[in-house]
């Protein structure tokens, strides 16, 4: 059967909606948890240790806890903090970047989630990462489920997790897209991006839809849904489900995805009832079946 899993948040949530979000997932019928500050080290109202008391909540409601590092590490301080989660050892860690793969090799930690914005796009590539430890790896957003079942062909030792729901991330900067939205300075930012839950929107000339800014990070405006894709997942060896956090109806989407892939509910009613909540965009598969991005989900 396969499992659901929910991503690190990318969002600046205010402190207590966060709080309220995770002690919600308690309850939720979700296996794995990635906690943590994956986009920008200013978002600092949630500290280190508020993450590890989490995620101890969390494994006490009997989830999968992993803790991410940040996918683009850019000062010396990053740097610091990236060796502060891979240097406990309480829970196992998502590599965010290459810089987190060489401190979690050197430190011979086991088990390792390779994060989706790792280049891996072939089985040799996949085979040197899991001689470092890896027991999951989060296949890159553009990958043709097709393609997945080539990378990692069953049965292998390594969970294939693929990116089920959610704005898609496309691309990180050294400059905050955000701030400069706003006429700000990266490090006078004032902490704008606490005003968008979902990202800031970003339409084309004609007016469509068509990117979100999150602080450092551009993700697709529409949202990635693979609630319909169930024998193509299960093609390709999909091992989990992930679930990226939105500020709307998340719980109800979780719900949905559950009743589809644990529960066997119609793909195609979850489909039309998810398209009629108001989520923060429309749903997309295209790059899960060969097609543009931005196909509509099928």
């Amino acid at each position: 059967m396969m499992g659901l899993s929910v991503g690190p948040l990318l969002y600046w949530w205010p402190r207590e909606a966060l709080l309220n979000f995770y002690a919600e997932l308690a309850d939720a019928p979700v296996h794995g948890i990635v906690l943590g500050e994956l986009v920008c080290s200013r978002r600092n109202e949630i500290r280190f240790d508020d993450w590890l008391a989490i995620a101890r909540e969390l494994r006490a409601a009997g989830k999968d806890v992993r803790l991410a590092t940040q996918a683009l590490i850019m000062s010396e301080a990053e740097l610091r903090t990236l060796r502060r989660v891979c240097e406990q050892d309480e829970f196992p860690v998502e590599a965010g970047d290459a810089a987190a793969l060489q401190v979690l090799s050197r430190l011979r930690r086991r088990p390792i989630t390779l994060g989706p914005h790792l280049n891996i796009y072939n089985a040799d590539a996949l085979g040197e990462h899991a001689a470092l430890g890896a027991d999951r790896w989060v296949a890159p957003v553009e990958l043709p489920l097709d393609t997945v079942a080539c990378v990692n062909p069953a049965p292998s030792a390594i969970t294939t997790e693929v990116w089920g729901f959610g704005r898609l991330p496309l691309a990180f900067s050294a400059r905050c897209f955000t701030a400069r939205h706003h006429r700000l300075q990266k490090d006078d930012c004032q902490f704008r991006c606490r005003d968008d839950a979902d990202g800031l929107l970003l339409r084309t000339g004609e007016g469509e839809d068509f990117l979100a800014l999150n602080g450092v990070q551009t993700q697709s405006a529409a949202l990635q849904c693979l609630i319909a894709q169930g024998v193509a997942l299960r093609n390709a060896g999909v091992g989990l489900l992930r679930l990226s956090p939105c500020g709307t109806h998340f719980m109800r989407v979780v719900e949905l995805f559950d009743a589809v892939f644990a529960r066997g509910a119609d793909a195609q009613d979850a489909l039309a009832e998810l398209r009629g909540l108001p989520l923060p965009g429309r749903l997309v598969d295209g790059f899960a079946r060969r097609q543009p991005g931005l196909a509509e989900a099928a």
